[in-house]
This record gives C-alpha cells, sequence and structure tokens, in this order.
C-alpha cells in the first residue's frame, strides 16, 4: 500500500467570501425588496426587472400587470 501524504493546502482559499456573507458587506442585489416575514418568520419578498436582468431591463408597461420575471 502506498503511503498517504497530508494535505498542505487549504480547502478555502483566503479572501474569497462564502454567498452569505454577500449581502452583509454589499447589501441587497438591485431588483430583490423586502415585503417583511410569513406565519413561520422567514423572510418574503418581491422582484423586478432588474433581478432578472441588467441588461436595460423594463418593468412592466401596464402598472395594474403582473411583474413575471423568468425563473
Amino acid at each position: 500500500m502506498e503511503d498517504k501524504q497530508a494535505v498542505t493546502t487549504p480547502a478555502h482559499e483566503p479572501g474569497t467570501n462564502k454567498g452569505e456573507e454577500l449581502i452583509g458587506n454589499r447589501g441587497k442585489e438591485p431588483g430583490r425588496e423586502d415585503t417583511g416575514t410569513n406565519e413561520t418568520g422567514r423572510p418574503m419578498g418581491t422582484r423586478t426587472a432588474r433581478d432578472s436582468t441588467s441588461i436595460n431591463p423594463h418593468d412592466p408597461i401596464d402598472p395594474a400587470s403582473p411583474d413575471m420575471p423568468p425563473a
């Protein structure tokens, strides 16, 4: 059997943020708005066209029409 060598390099690159740390450092992403929490205490929110695309986003022409960004 071969001898196993110890790993000397870290799995996490220093200076690379975790995804959950980004909101604390940069704030909410453009196009996402908080609307409060639901009955279980989980955060709720809405999305605008800005969240779907950053290339010339447009909100619905008719304010009464639903905002249906792509999934």
